[in-house]
């Protein structure tokens, strides 16, 4: 069984070692650095921009992206230490990153539709939609860039005064989002469903003062059957990632996971877990940054091991109606507790097709459905209801 593992790392390696990352060129000159491996499934870069001192202009490269960057080119060079600026190429990268590997994946069986889009107000940013519908190894994927700037509206100042946010209720705010958002729901039943978000905020009043930033994401699995080799695999490369940052991160955010993807009506998680973080703001954003972009990273090895293991087992109708069963508990968390889906409907002029990206292409509902003692189902259902530790 570890030779899979073993075959599917270095899949991984070979397939992000193709792939391009965003850098800044003087008249052709290299000036990026190169993607490396280490560990058994973990890879890094380093950062995917270097400012060297030098006198001739620069040109960002974004061949490798998807689609061009929301924000003009020229702000993004005249910007290079903003915050904005590094969180929406990192961003993009990242979302042409899992795309590309994505597809190697999928072979000839499908290839990812782009869609850039602007808001209502033009002004206010866009974003990047990338969606894969009845492809061969992945029935519906979604990686969602979205970058606005926008007025706050009352309501999404109500919330965030609720998180403990202290906005003045007589100023009017502005805000600045960037966030990569992607769901992917394989065809095999053995392959498991993954989300991760990540993603920074910004804002301000009228009159630039009352400032806030902070960053969120996370990363999780939703198997429909369990397979403990893979989730401890998955667990594990998310911990090397929070270990590099602090040593309590994985488990702090690890149990945040579990409660958070927490269906009340249902008693169960949505699925194993993973991390999951909000509000980071304490620290130097450089350094919450650099934990955020290392989290991003180390989605692809978390993954894509799991996907080449399992996407050409066989699967029985059974398999198949019970990973639809599961696929309507998604549908559920995502439409009545997903903090981005509210987040979404209450942003005036709302692109609603992105907002709905993560739902699958297929779900099944049957009137009290029980999966029998001792089955295989009821074994992942038991798991749901009861988190563990997987390492």
């Amino acid at each position: 069984m570890a030779s899979h593992f073993v075959r599917g790392v270095a899949r991984s390696a070979a397939t992000l070692a193709a792939l391009k990352t965003p850098r800044l060129t003087q008249a052709g000159r290299y000036v990026g650095a190169t993607l490396v491996m280490g560990g058994t499934a973990l890879y890094c870069t380093q950062p995917y921009t270097v400012f060297a001192a030098q006198k001739a202009p620069t040109t960002l490269d974004t061949s490798s992206f998807m689609a061009a960057p929301v924000t003009d080119l020229k702000t993004l060079e005249e910007n290079p230490t903003d915050m904005k600026t590094k969180m929406e190429l990192m961003i993009m990268r990242i979302q042409s990153e899992f795309c590309r590997a994505l597809e190697a994946e999928e072979g000839d069986g499908g290839k990812f539709t782009v869609d850039k889009w602007v808001r209502h107000n033009a002004s206010e940013g866009g974003g990047v939609t990338c969606v894969l519908q009845d492809g061969a190894t992945f029935e519906k994927a979604g990686v969602n860039i979205t970058v606005m700037a926008a007025p706050l509206s009352k309501e999404l100042q109500a919330s965030m005064r609720a998180r403990g946010k202290s906005l003045p209720e007589d100023k009017k705010f502005t805000f600045f989002a960037a966030g990569v958002s992607s769901v992917i729901h394989p065809r095999n039943p053995h392959i498991p469903t993954i989300h991760f978000n990540y993603r920074y905020f910004e804002m301000q009043d009228e009159d630039g003062n009352n400032k806030h930033w902070w960053f969120g994401g996370g990363t999780d699995l939703t198997p429909y059957y369990l397979v403990e080799e893979d989730v401890r695999l998955f667990h594990g490369v998310l911990k090397s990632a929070c270990d590099r940052h602090h040593p309590t991160h994985y488990t702090r955010f690890k149990k945040w996971c579990d409660d958070y993807f927490f269906v009340k009506f249902r008693g169960e998680r949505r699925g194993v877990g993973g991390i999951f973080f909000d509000d980071l703001e304490d620290e130097d954003p450089e350094k919450v940054f650099g934990f955020v972009k290392d989290c991003a990273e180390a989605v692809i090895p978390s993954f894509l091991p799991l996907v080449q293991k399992h996407k050409d087992d066989a699967v029985s109708e059974a398999e198949r109606r019970w990973q639809l069963l599961r696929r309507g508990r998604y549908v559920e968390f995502n439409l009545v507790y997903d903090r981005g889906t509210k987040f979404g409907f209450a942003t005036p002029n709302a692109r609603i097709e992105s907002i709905l990206m993560s739902l699958p292409l297929h779900a099944r509902w049957e009137y009290m459905h029980q999966p029998a003692p001792g089955t295989p189902e009821h074994k992942i259902t038991e798991v749901l209801k009861n988190p563990k530790d997987w390492l």
